[in-house]
């Protein structure tokens, strides 16, 4: 999970859910359990059938089309869904009692009342793959896998629609409008956008795929053509372009007033300094690596994903330096990401340890699965739940296992109720969500071609089979420890991991894990020391980098510009060989 991203913020799932999940409980007369919609398309919009995964998304409140709302704060919205295999155009599929639901698990205890409705059907293309598997899968379509706009999926009018206590009722609603294709991002003086074709992921997938990037400019690059420059690689979700995330503007802010508007000045002020040359002249690189699971891979080869660890180190970097006059040694290249991007950087730097020369890691995804949040993958037996404290009647539970958490330590949502929104939205880990996610990048491919299970997606039960595999190729701290003597030497003073020690979904488990590791390093015999940092913001949340306001989410706490990179660029001075060019791009 990165700091923040329009489309995959995790953090906006805390409002939603909290809001949603209580909404679920409270006493209402249900829709009588016949209730049925049966959704459909006309020949005039696809004139083939089509596979998916057919969303019926219900909302009390009308004031934006109800797929939006999936993933807001509103305590108002229901969605259903169920596959569809080879729908032909004019034949309907059905929603009834037995759909998968949430918050609510069933039309049958669908309160009556009167609603918004709108399907939406995240269409599935057929993958060949280079490993003989076959399977249907959502493509990304510029879009970074979020199924509310991705080009292609088809649509119907929101209706109102009453659903009244003791009626039979058969709704149709008709699949009628297309989302349509996105424009792509223009270039501006500071911000470009770049796509190579990868051969390594084609060759996985059985089609092309591209790898893309947004490359931030530094001052003077157009007018210093002989200058060379270092890169900091920036990991993280999916951005189409920089202004929607970094607080990077090149206009003044478009309103007055506002969180926005402070968002936007900051961004402004944050460009002119840029510009005015008062930041180190780097070359700051935003992977582009969405893929049919998730909206980003993680930066790791993966049996499920292909080999995105390899195309983006030995593909997408080399292409992104020789296209803007990058120095192009290992010591001028470094890394930084925040949660989902601060484990990919970091994985980055360990499994390519000569290709970086450092790495500033924050809030990153579970590093140690003996700490995959609030579960030891390797001895729980359940994802979801755990016994609860043994009194002098026997064991107090079950107790369901935290998600998330506010900073008084309340329980926001539960692994459970997550898990059970991503069986609704995908099948066979198709959610897009984040542990899918988790699983598709780090399970070996079941016999159906689809990621093995970690845990039982219904029960939570762990299959600790599938969780030794995760431990061999992507326990950070495990791999660490076991190829310590091959690694230590090249990633001496490369690791820098900070977290706050009340990180709103337990990432600082694993992170002290990993910081005990090594700290061991600076033992006789356990070394060579690894010459990092790791650091615990006291009282910190998600995704604390360092600043202690407390925000989960500004633009100072967010900005690598202002923050990062003067450290980023001190240490690639003090590191640089002898003999390398450390002077044309100081300009």
């Amino acid at each position: 999970m990165a700091a923040v991203t329009a489309a995959k913020f995790r953090a906006a799932a805390l409002l939603w859910l909290a809001a949603a999940v209580p909404h679920a409980c409270r006493p209402a007369p249900p829709v009588p359990a016949g209730l049925r919609f049966e959704v459909s398309f006309p020949p005039w919009l696809r004139a083939a059938p089509v596979d998916g995964r057919l969303l019926l998304i219900l909302s009390t409140e009308g004031r934006q089309e109800p797929r939006f709302e999936v993933g807001g704060n509103g305590p108002g919205w229901q969605v259903f869904g169920v596959d569809v295999e080879s729908l032909a155009p004019g034949r309907s599929a059905v929603i009834d009692a037995s759909a998968a639901g949430f918050p609510r698990e069933s039309l049958a205890v669908l309160p009556a009342g009167d609603y918004t409705v709108e399907a939406l059907l995240d269409v599935y293309d057929t993958f060949r793959r280079g490993d003989g598997k076959v399977v249907k899968l959502h493509a990304d379509h510029g879009e970074g896998q979020e199924w509310k706009i991705s080009p292609g999926n088809l649509l119907s009018l929101p209706r109102r629609v009453s659903l009244r206590a003791g009626e039979s009722l058969v709704v149709r609603v008709v699949l009628s409008r297309e989302i349509p294709p996105l424009d792509p991002p223009a270039d501006t003086p500071f911000v470009r956008h770049v796509h190579l074709r990868s051969e390594l992921l084609s060759r996985f997938w059985g089609r092309p795929v591209e790898l893309g990037a947004v490359v931030l400019l530094p001052e003077g690059f157009d007018e210093h053509s002989e200058a060379r420059y270092p890169v900091v690689y920036f990991h993280g979700h999916y951005l189409a372009t920089l202004p929607s995330f970094v607080g990077f503007r090149e206009t003044p802010p478009p309103f007055p007033g506002g969180d926005e508007e402070s968002f936007a000045a900051a961004g402004a002020a944050r460009h002119r300094r840029w510009v005015a040359g008062r930041m180190p002249r780097l070359l700051v690189v935003y992977p582009q690596h969405p893929n049919p699971y998730y909206d980003d891979s993680y930066a790791v080869n993966s049996e499920n994903l292909g080999p995105y660890g390899d195309a983006i180190a030995r593909e997408l970097v080399p292409y992104v330096e020789r296209r803007f006059r990058a120095i192009g040694a290992p010591w001028a290249r470094a890394l930084y990401g925040s949660s989902t991007g601060g484990w990919a950087a970091l994985a980055q730097q360990i499994f390519y340890p000569d290709v970086y020369n450092g790495v500033w890691a924050n809030c990153p995804d579970p590093v140690d699965f003996r700490a995959f949040q609030t579960t030891d993958l390797y001895h729980d037996a359940n994802a979801y739940w755990t016994e609860g404290p043994r009194g002098p009647h026997g064991p107090h539970g079950p107790i369901a296992r935290p998600d998330s958490r506010d900073l008084e330590g309340r329980v926001q949502m539960t692994v459970e109720e997550l898990n059970r929104l991503e069986r609704v939205l995908g099948t066979h880990g198709r959610s897009g969500g984040q542990f899918d996610a988790w699983q598709a990048v780090w399970s070996p491919v079941g016999e159906d071609g689809y990621p093995q299970a970690i845990y039982d997606k219904r029960t939570g039960v762990v299959d600790h089979r599938v969780a030794a595999r995760w431990r061999e190729s992507y326990d950070l701290t495990y791999v660490l420890a076991r190829d310590w003597p091959a690694l230590g030497p090249r990633l001496q003073g490369k690791i820098h991991v900070k977290v706050g020690d009340l990180d709103t979904f337990y990432l600082d488990r694993a992170v002290r894990l990993l910081d005990r590791f090594l700290a061991a390093t600076r033992r006789p015999g356990h070394g060579p020391w690894y010459a990092g940092s790791v650091e615990f913001g006291a009282g910190q949340p998600h995704c604390w980098t360092g600043d202690d306001s407390g925000a989960l989410v500004s633009a100072d706490h967010l900005s690598i510009n202002q923050r990062f990179l003067p450290v980023i660029a001190r240490h690639l001075l003090a590191t640089a060989p002898p003999g390398a060019d450390v002077t044309s791009w100081r300009y």
